[in-house]
């Protein structure tokens, strides 16, 4: 509970490797997550090559540690593998459609997580890498992921070279709900992002971005409406071209 409590995440790795014996026992630890119907309908692509984080590294917007961290993890929906089998079995494979691109996406992350509590326990730092479905074709294209195989999360993993402060995070009571949604009045807003709003780093985004409220930071400046509905057709017409 403590390694828990306390992880943070960590983009400065030490040149050290992580030896093959104890990534595999990661993840095959990893690999006990919760799954639907016990199909594991997810692959994991290890990456250590210099030149093949090399080409992973534009789709994440080149941030350092795609190169810099001694193994790049891209967690896929994979619907191959299993539809093979089926097929192999004189079984009719159906899972080529939305429904499973979202029950892979569960599984992959399940299994993404539980690698990553794993590997924190053994003293080793992970940093999730968001940009994984920005540039979904560009990581298809660098791992040669054929049709039904789909990119959903990206760990970079490594011994650490810092240990940087915890970020925030909301109060309990702002994400628990007993028994039913309870929405959020206007004073309840208030109170519940009173501390993040509070904190010097985050009124120097502000200041930095010249923008009124820590909220139009968001909206106006990381993660714009333009933005996300560029990303969102691009996402869309990637998943089709991948077979779902």
């Amino acid at each position: 509970m403590e390694i828990l409590k306390q992880r943070r995440t960590i983009r400065k790795y030490q040149q050290k490797d992580i030896s093959p014996d104890l990534l595999n026992d990661l993840l095959d630890s990893a690999f006990r997550a919760s799954t639907v119907g016990n199909m594991q309908v997810y692959s994991v692509i290890v990456t250590r090559d210099a030149d093949r984080k090399a080409k992973l590294a534009p789709a994440h917007f080149n941030q350092p540690m795609v190169q810099t961290a001694p193994v790049v993890l891209t967690f896929c929906i994979d619907l191959r593998r299993f539809s093979k089998w089926c097929e192999q079995r004189k079984a009719i494979p159906g899972y080529n459609n939305l429904e499973w691109f979202v029950t892979g996406s569960v599984d992959a992350l399940l299994a993404a997580q539980t690698f990553c509590v794993a590997a924190e326990e053994k003293g080793l730092g992970i940093c999730y890498l968001g940009t994984t479905t920005y540039n979904p074709q560009m990581i298809i294209e660098a791992l040669e992921l054929p049709e039904l195989v789909f990119p959903i999360t990206t760990v970079t993993v490594g011994w650490p070279a810092e240990e940087p402060a915890q970020v925030d995070r909301l109060p309990l009571e702002a994400i628990i709900h007993e028994e039913t949604y309870h929405d959020y009045t206007p004073d309840d807003i208030d109170r519940l992002y009173a501390y993040k709003e509070s904190l010097s780093e985050n009124k120097q985004f502000i200041l930095e971005n010249n923008k009124e409220t820590l909220a139009q930071v968001f909206t106006d400046v990381r993660y714009k409406k333009e933005d996300n509905e560029v990303m969102s057709e691009n996402l869309w017409n990637v998943m089709k071209k991948q077979g779902f």
